[in-house]
Formats: C-alpha cells, structure tokens, sequence
C-alpha cells in the first residue's frame, strides 16, 4: 500500500509565503529600479544644459558637504563616545544619555532656528549693533546662509549616529587588549589612538555611512541655505524646468552615491567582529579626570549638547510662547491629524509587512528570502528625493495608461487614481523606512529561540498560530520600538512629502518648511516644536539601551 505523503507546516507555507516575499520584494524595487534605469536613457536638451551648467557645481558642493559633515561627526562623536565609555569626571551619566538628543533635532529645523538667531536681523547680531552702535559692513560675522553653515547644521544632529555606534564598540571592546597595551607602556591617549579607535574602526565607518547618506538625503537644509546639491537639483529640474526624465538623470546619480556608501558600510558590517578578540568581559578600565582634564571633558560633550539640541529647543520655545495664540488654530490641529494619521498608517503597515517577511524567513531559511530581505532594506539608504521621484514615474505611466484604455473603449476616464494621492505618498513611505521596522523586528526575533518554534508545532500549533501566540508577546517591545520609530521617521520626512502629498494636503514637516520659506521662522516654530517633542521617544528608547550593550553587564 502506497504511502500518503505528509506535508510538514514549512512545505504548507513554501507555496504561498516564498512567492509573497519575493513579489513583496519586487514590488519595493521598482522605485529604485526606475530611477537607475534612466542612466541608460539618451540625453534630451535639458539634460544637457545642467550638464553644461550646474552639473559639476552639484558634484563639488555634494563632496565638500560629505566631507565637512564626516569631519564634523567623526570628531564630535568619537570624542564624546570615548570620553564617556572610558573616563570618569563630573557629570558624565548625563552626558552618556543626552549627547543623542540631537537626533530628535531634524536638520531643517535646526538651520531654521540658527537662521533666525544669527542671521543680520536676528537677536544676536541686532545686540552686537546695539552695544557697539556699528552698522552692516563694519564687523565680521559668519554668514548662517553658507557651505559652512550647511556643514556645521548638518553635523550638529548627525555626529549622534557615530557616537551610538562608535560608544557601543568602545564598550564592547575585550579588556584584555586594553590592559595588554597598558603593560606595554602606553599612556590612556596612546592606548586609545593605537588599540580602541583601530578596533573600533567598523563601528566607526558604520556610524559616518549612516550620517552621510543622511547628508545626501538633506533637501530643507541645503534648499533654505540655498545651496546647489543633487537633492535641490532634483526639485528645480522636476518643478521648474518641468523635466522628469532630467531630473531622474540627476536622482540616478545621487543614487551612485548613496549605493557607494552602502558598499562601504556593507564591507564595515562584515568586519564588525573583528572588535571582538576574546570571549572574557570584565569590568573595563576608568580613567579618571581631574582639574584641567575634567574641565576639557566636560566641555568637550557639552558643546555638541549645546548647540546641537539645547540652544535651538530654547530657542524654539521662546517662539512658540510669543506665536502659539496665533498659530494654534483648527488648520494646525489639522495639519497634527494629517501627520499622526500618516504616521501610524504607515508604522501598522511597516510591522506587517516587516512581521510577514522575516517570520517568512525565519520559517523557510531560504538564501532568496534572504537576499529579498536585503533588497528591501536597501531603501533605508535612499534619499526620499529618489524615492519620491521613482514612486511618481511609473504610477503616472500607470494612470495615463488606464485612462487611455479606458478613454479609448468605454469613454470614461478614469483620471490619477494613484499618482498624487495618499497610496503614492505612504507607498513611498514604507519603500524608505520597512527597513527600519524590518531591523527592529528581526532583532527580536532573533532571541526567541527555535526550540520554541518546535516546541508549539510538536502541540499542533500552526506557523501562523506560532507567530501571533508565542512570538508577539515576547518580541512585543521590539514591535513597539518598529512602530515608535516608523512613526517618528515619517513624521519628520520633507521631500517625499513635497513631491507626492496630495493637493491641499499639508504635515507639520511641510508647514514648517512652507513658513521658514516665507522667513515666517517664528511662526514655523510650533510645528518644528511639535516634530522635535516626538522625535524624542525613540532617543530615550536608544539612550537605555545604549548603556547595558557590554556583554556581562
């Protein structure tokens, strides 16, 4: 008698779930797959005059911005990581958790506010004339409005992303080797520039890719400064020479960058236990700082807290206080309704999506699955300028295709169903940040342990059974950390959102860009206070985190 064959769960879910995560994959390439298409396309006239103009103006500026920005975090955050990994002085447990504070601080918001403050006719420099009764041109004062000033923004809120990871390394660091370079006569500096900062060199590569993509991503900050970058390039081919094919040339380029900084964290990433030289973890070694030296320290990470949260947030408040009566209406509850809406939507369907994919891959251990799940965490890297500007093409191809069909057989059209709406805007959304939810996820995931999975099947428990019954409520904080940080990251996202927002339909991000255009900086500062506040939930949840990463701790 023939024996029935007996399909385990993981042969079940093969058919379907393999074919979903690929499509699911595919699907969130083509913004992607679109923009680097037109690399091949022939060049029109428009093209051809920015390359004959502006061209090389965007690479140049792209390249000094990239490199001011990765002097500027590498120092800062380095510094402050080693200072409060391994020296002792006065007040570093407030320092080890507020140095990120930054990170809730987006660019724009804080070149608006520096703007305001520092500019010809703001407080500051208004004091220095009133005190000293000279007039413009009789004094030096460094122009807010510059490369330099773009830098100094951009580096203010980015050098967070290399202190998380560079501070991390330091303290996951072996002791063996620091007490190895200690007997061999070297000083606390010498140990540090010869042993930890080597070691620590993935992180550290890890740290400055994450912030320069993040450079490259800028569109408020080098748009108000009015600097030429990719990233403005892009609008000002699009909107005002009315140019999609040129301005997906410029996106396509921008891309080159950003998959070259991919690569380069990528290969950092490969090497990240190389830090790890022994299994023994002990208690690493303090140095404490006394007199000039604690003084230096202390200095040394309050100056990045200063400028880069402290002084703009007051600043901000002050604003808020002297415009909330005016500005607090029923258009800018409106505008926090939007926002929340958009965020939540989209953070629900990230973790789905994100849940779907990696219990996908943790189900089938598939090497296709796998490499699916890479590609989708690729959109993470790309600025929402691509994204935006790959999302637009092909579905305005799609709606003038089905309102031509529809034209030509049935007289009726149809219309844009989905170029300009809200599907455009949260599609281009996820393409960017399921990465981020995807991270969150498989972070918790990877803690649970399969016996459990075998354990729930031996019981008759169903993968899906599995998923919702055993995993969810022991991976529910990595969940919440997926949806909080979505949340956030789509409340504060400006050029997708100037791209592909409906008409007439406005985010605080985007009112307070509108208003800070309109050198209304005041008036804009209820909306970025309102960013700054939300953004700051993820940046606790980092700051506990952060200090118990050692092994052993």
């Amino acid at each position: 008698m023939a024996k029935s064959k007996i399909r385990s769960p993981v042969s079940r879910l093969e058919g379907l779930w393999q074919p979903g995560i690929l499509l699911t994959a595919l699907v969130f390439s083509i913004p992607v797959l679109t923009i680097a298409s037109f690399l091949l396309y022939p060049s029109g006239d428009i093209w051809q005059h920015l390359v004959d103009t502006v061209l090389a103006d965007y690479l140049l500026n792209s390249v000094l911005l990239m490199t001011g920005v990765g002097l500027g975090t590498f120092s800062m955050g380095v510094t402050c990581a080693w200072l409060t990994s391994l020296c002792q002085f006065p007040g570093k447990k407030f320092f080890i958790w507020t140095l990120l504070l930054p990170l809730a601080m987006p660019a724009y918001i804080i070149a608006y506010t520096y703007t305001g403050m520092f500019d010809f006719a703001g407080p500051v420099q208004t004091q220095i004339r009133d005190w000293t009764g000279w007039e413009y041109g009789d004094y030096f004062f460094p122009e807010v409005r510059s490369l330099g000033g773009a830098i100094a923004m951009l580096s203010l809120v980015l050098y967070p992303y290399v202190y998380l990871l560079a501070r991390a390394a330091f303290i996951e660091q072996s002791v063996c080797v620091i007490e190895v370079s200690r007997t061999l006569g070297c000083s606390v500096w010498a140990s540090f520039y010869r042993v930890a900062l080597p070691l620590a060199r993935p992180a550290i590569v890890a740290g400055l890719s994450l912030a320069l993509m993040e450079t490259l991503a800028d569109y408020g900050t080098v748009s108000y400064f009015g600097i030429g970058v990719f990233t403005t390039g892009i609008f000002r081919t699009w909107f005002g020479l009315g140019d999609s094919a040129a301005a997906a040339k410029l996106a396509a380029i921008l891309l080159l960058f950003v998959f070259s900084l991919v690569v380069i964290e990528r290969w950092s990433r490969q090497r990240a236990q190389y830090h790890h030289t022994t299994n023994r973890y002990s208690q690493l070694p303090v140095y404490r700082l006394t007199g000039a030296r604690a003084l230096i320290a202390c200095v040394a990470c309050a100056l990045p807290l200063i400028f880069g949260f402290i002084l703009p947030a007051f600043q901000l408040s002050l604003w808020a206080i002297d415009t909330y009566a005016v500005m607090i209406d029923s258009s800018f509850f409106k505008l926090v309704l939007h926002t929340i809406l958009l965020g939540v939507s989209t953070a629900l369907l990230a973790v789905l999506l994100a849940l779907f994919m990696v219990y996908g891959r943790r189900v089938l251990a598939s090497k296709l699955v796998f490499a699916s799940i890479r590609v989708v965490a690729i959109g993470y890297a790309v600025p929402g300028t691509i994204i935006a500007v790959g999302v637009i093409i092909p579905l305005t191809w799609f709606d003038n295709t089905l309102d031509s069909y529809m034209r030509e057989h049935f007289d009726v059209s149809t219309g844009l169903l989905l170029s300009g709406s809200l599907f455009a805007l949260m599609f281009a959304y996820l393409v960017r940040f399921l990465a981020v939810s995807i991270q969150s996820v498989e972070s918790g995931l990877v803690k649970i342990k399969l016996s459990m999975d075998e354990a729930a099947r031996s019981l008759g428990r169903k993968s899906a059974d599995i998923l919702f019954n055993v995993h969810l409520p022991l991976m529910k904080g990595s969940v919440l950390t997926a949806l909080l940080i979505v949340f956030v990251d789509v409340m504060k996202e400006l050029p997708a959102t100037l791209i592909l927002r409906p008409f007439n339909f406005n985010t605080l991000a985007v009112r307070a860009f509108e208003l800070a255009s309109d050198e209304r900086l005041a008036d804009s500062s209820t909306a970025a206070l309102m960013i700054v506040v939300v953004g700051l939930l993820p940046v606790i949840l980092l700051s506990k985190s952060i200090a118990s990463s050692r092994a052993g701790s």
